[in-house]
């Protein structure tokens, strides 16, 4: 039995993103584990008990370190369910002609340095002898040694670099918070705003909608333990190579 679901757990939980996947993971949790104070954390609040959280500002996440550690519930597990693959500026390179520096900049700040920093501000909070989990949502994309098609240059690297940042973390946290737990997770294609001009390709079996995905990936966090720390793992549990 997954070793999360053997007893209740009791204390804060945050869900960082409240696009279509992060808010079905904040649901699917409390579900889970009703003991938990699940938060559902973004850029806007979409009720009065939300937390505002912006990974691109240094204010924000600071004002986020500061209110774990006055927080009188304990720390238990944090998912970052952020991500922008387009919208704005940003559209996926389909060759090398497209790359530029600003969509190269704007990509890397959410996809790769907003987890490492939400990891930075949440620090102080963990203690040495508490169990906890550290999920980001990566993508099958950013794997090197996946990757044969090319392309979509700026989101690839960034989630390779997201990848690398969490590894490191990883490892860094096994010394100091032997109880921790860092997981990347692909939830496959999931029928959000980030997917959708992009689902014709993808088979009607394949394509998740959100409940589904969250469903699919606390089943597998879950069941990670600290000993298995550092790992890089599909929505079905498999190993993606980095």
């Amino acid at each position: 039995m997954p070793e999360i679901n053997r007893v209740a757990w009791i204390g804060r939980a945050l869900i960082v993103g409240r696009g279509g996947l992060g808010t079905a993971l904040a649901d699917e949790l409390q579900r889970r584990q009703p003991a938990l104070d699940v938060m559902l954390c973004g850029r806007t609040l979409g009720t009065a008990d939300d937390w505002l959280v912006d990974l691109e500002s240094s204010q924000s996440l600071e004002a986020l370190s500061q209110r774990l550690l006055e927080d009188p519930q304990p720390l238990r597990l944090v998912i970052n369910a952020t991500g922008r693959l387009h919208g704005g500026s940003l559209s996926p390179e389909k060759r090398l002609q497209q790359v530029c520096t600003d969509q190269l900049m704007e990509s890397f700040a959410i996809n790769a340095a907003g987890p490492l920093l939400l990891a930075k501000a949440i620090e102080p909070a963990l203690k040495r002898d508490r169990l906890f989990h550290f999920a980001s949502l990566s993508a099958r994309v950013g794997s090197i040694g996946d990757n044969r098609s090319g392309g979509w240059y700026a989101y690839r690297g960034a989630k390779a670099a997201q990848n690398m940042y969490l590894r490191s973390l990883s490892v860094e946290w096994a010394r100091r918070f032997p109880l921790a737990t860092v997981t990347m997770l692909h939830p496959g294609t999931t029928d959000t705003a980030l997917s959708k001009p992009f689902q014709n390709f993808v088979p009607p079996d394949r394509l998740f909608s959100p409940q589904k995905a969250a469903s699919f990936l606390l089943d597998v966090l879950l069941e990670q333990t600290a000993e298995q720390s550092g790992r890089f793992l599909a929505w079905d549990g498999q190993e993606i190579p980095w």
